[in-house]
């Protein structure tokens, strides 16, 4: 199992987001070219008001440059409220075609005043761990 850890400083909105993602071994196929990837995201809200976290957008690309993009309403079928010094994580999966790959997104989110703004997700690795014969 390998862990890799990001850390993204806040926006100017004052968001910051942490990945951590993990290759599922388990779940894998590599000779049916099947490989799953679990991810852990950390919003943490360090403004002084409640945003909303609206949609998703997703770019997932494997090791072969296949570029998959990823939209949709929320995070796990939920829209949280994150409110001023609060934490929401959650953990979600992607399949890939090969052993290593990347994604990078950003997050549509409100805050409380109506204010809409896109908090970035910069490129975090998904790589299943190399074995050394």
């Amino acid at each position: 199992m390998l862990n890799n850890e990001f850390r993204h400083l806040a926006t100017p909105q004052g968001i910051d987001i942490s990945v951590q993602s993990q290759y599922l071994q388990e779940q894998s196929d590599p000779d049916n070219n099947r490989y799953v990837f679990a991810y852990t995201i950390g919003i943490e809200n360090k403004s002084e008001k409640p945003v909303k976290l609206l949609s998703r957008h997703w770019i997932i690309t494997d090791d072969n440059d296949k570029v998959e993009e990823v939209r949709g309403s929320g995070v796990i079928g939920q829209q949280p409220m994150i409110e001023p010094g609060q934490v929401f994580h959650y953990t979600s999966g992607a399949v890939l075609t090969t052993g290593f790959g990347t994604m990078q997104g950003s997050y549509e989110m409100v805050s409380e005043d109506g204010e809409k703004f896109a908090a970035p997700i910069p490129a975090f690795l998904l790589s299943r761990p190399l074995t050394v014969h």
